[in-house]
């Protein structure tokens, strides 16, 4: 593995785990159903939050193993962050913290890591 292959792996798996945490740690405090409330009081089907759930889980498991279908996953992780900024970040500005709460930041931050793979992974036609 060259180096450069070695960091884009580290940026693959930093941003799976994250989403896995993320999928994890909602099932653990129990506040899927809520979540699922909200999505459904905003238009949303009902089981949303459930699917969104489990695909960050199962999907994060498989993007770390990084054999199949990494470019698609990356793109549907950027998809639900993009939708997570558009429903509740950009009203709330930039920063997560410090000068701010539940901004976007963290959200491009994970955007842009997923997009860098997915373009280092897709297959090219010679």
């Amino acid at each position: 593995m060259t180096q450069n292959q070695l960091a884009l792996a580290g940026v693959r798996m930093a941003a799976a785990v994250t989403m896995v945490i993320h999928g994890i740690t909602r099932l653990s405090l129990g506040t899927v159903s809520d979540f699922d409330g909200w999505l459904a009081s905003i238009g949303f089907p009902p089981y949303t939050a459930w699917g969104i759930t489990f695909f960050e889980i199962l999907g994060g498991l498989i993007l770390i193993w990084g054999k199949k279908w990494v470019p698609a996953l990356c793109i549907i992780f950027s998809i639900q962050l993009v939708m997570g900024i558009f429903l509740v970040h950009a009203r709330e500005g930039w920063f997560v913290v410090g000068a701010g709460r539940n901004g976007m930041e963290y959200n491009v931050l994970l955007i842009i890591c997923f997009v860098a793979t997915a373009v280092a992974h897709w297959k090219r036609k010679a």
